[in-house]
């Protein structure tokens, strides 16, 4: 049958023969990969410059008033949406004598997962893009605040403007949390279009803010597109496109000048002697993607980013491995797409995301649904932080680079053996903390059976 089936003009056995991790990719197995194209920082085209990613800061800082009125429990950011840098070495310490390793280096876990109004890293770049639309609205409408206080878009006079409008988004969960949310305090009318993976919880949560669910029986894929239909169709809806928008992307670039801050309070340097290894879970890969831009932007090549994707998603590392990006799906190499990890059930990658990564992502890894849960209980029983299996798959980073050929292979490429002893490792939890109690639970027991079956 492989031989009879074309993807982009070759047979599955010239794809397998071109790339031989390809095998091991279709049987759903665990993969290290590293990016050959990877380069100096110097040598990139940037599509988003330092300059985008500040004015989004800007923006940001300017709907702080805002943020603080709407959401009392940013009051004590000043309605900042940020999150804690918490340092993990019990958790180290699992990982070392479970993998029988030596991790040199701190370990920390930058908690997405607890990001004030959506849980998750979707909090970075959803609520920016809207922010960033009401925006422009108050602006046609000559209603921007002359004293430049933006507190006044919660009131009802901007309630009433933005019911006037609407906004629509394909999401298989965290995205459409965090554009809902904001999107319905802000008084526009908004559509979460979600995929058959999508949790029953976030559909309901979103219902309960009065957000229009519509669900669909297949992947992320027809979400989008169903979303995308909407705003077509209506020429007051405003699609946001995980996939493409460059919104979303300076929303999560933000997040690194914040977590330079937070490594200069804990005195931990990055420069040529002392690397940053950077984790992040990979979807679609805008979440990743910008964060792993911000960061290439303020630290250069001492920083190493890594996407972490499930076995049964791996799309961004098909699509970087062959550098056609979102022309080809997991599926068309028979891999399900199929995975726990609500928010990394993603078939086809960015293509926006993967270009704009091609030279700066170190590799990529996947992780087995199975090992996530087990990692997910550890972290409860070390560290007492609850996460959702998705935002577990930055977890094994370090433990996999340190121990496949592939990793060890580029640490020497990269001239970095004498250098790991200083180096700073940081797990990127993506969501988590909203997960209801009972479903908590449930993740938790399925991570014992897995510890005590293996």
């Amino acid at each position: 049958m492989e031989n009879s089936v074309r993807v982009e003009g070759q047979t599955i056995e010239q794809w397998k023969m071109e790339y031989p991790l390809l095998q091991a990719m279709m049987d759903t197995k665990e993969v290290f990969w590293t990016n050959p194209s990877y380069d100096q920082l110097a040598k990139a085209t940037l599509s988003v410059t330092t300059e985008d990613v500040r004015d989004a800061e800007e923006r940001l800082r300017r709907f702080a008033p805002f943020i603080q009125k709407a959401f009392p429990e940013t009051e004590g950011a000043g309605g900042l949406i940020e999150s804690p840098l918490a340092s993990i070495e019990q958790m180290k310490e699992y990982l070392e004598s479970r993998f029988q390793i030596k991790i040199p280096g701190r370990l920390w876990l930058k908690c997405d997962s607890h990001l004030p109004i959506a849980g998750s890293i979707k909090a970075r770049g959803g609520i920016y893009e809207v922010l960033a639309h009401a925006e422009d609205l108050a602006q046609k409408h000559g209603m921007l605040p002359s004293d430049g206080d933006y507190s006044v878009f919660a009131s009802d006079e901007y309630r009433q403007l933005f019911s006037r409008y609407s906004i629509a988004v394909g999401s298989t969960g965290n995205l459409g949390m965090s554009i809902g949310v904001i999107s319905a305090k802000l008084g526009f009318q908004v559509t979460v279009h979600m995929s058959a993976d999508a949790k029953t919880w976030k559909k309901e949560l979103l219902r309960s803010k009065g957000v229009q669910v519509m669900e669909y029986q297949s992947d992320y894929g027809k979400a989008v597109e169903e979303g995308r239909k909407q705003a077509e169709a209506d020429p007051q809806c405003y699609f946001i496109d995980d996939e493409n928008s460059k919104r979303l992307f300076l929303g999560y670039a933000v997040a690194a000048e914040r977590l330079r801050k937070q490594l200069e309070e804990e005195q931990i340097t990055v420069d040529s002697e002392h690397p940053l290894f950077v984790y992040l879970p990979c979807g679609v890969g805008g979440g990743p993607g910008g964060v792993a831009y911000g960061l290439k932007l303020v630290y250069g090549d001492n920083v190493h980013c890594f996407f972490a994707e499930p076995t049964h998603s791996p799309c961004m590392l098909l699509g970087l491995m062959t550098g056609l990006h979102d022309k080809l799906a997991v599926q068309d190499f028979g891999i399900d797409n199929k995975t726990d990890a609500d928010g990394l059930a993603v078939g086809r990658p960015s293509r926006f995301v993967g270009k704009v990564m091609e030279t700066l992502l170190s590799g990529i890894y996947t992780v087995a649904d199975g090992e996530l849960y087990t990692l997910l209980r550890a972290l409860r029983d070390s560290e007492s932080v609850r996460l959702e299996p998705s935002a577990l798959a930055g977890m094994p980073g370090p433990v996999r680079l340190l121990t496949q050929e592939a990793g060890q292979n580029y640490i020497k490429q990269q001239g970095l053996e004498g250098k790991l002893k200083n180096a700073t490792h940081i797990v990127w939890a993506t969501g988590g903390s909203m997960v209801p109690e009972h479903i908590q639970e449930e993740y938790y027991a399925k991570g014992l059976q897995n510890t005590t079956s293996n």
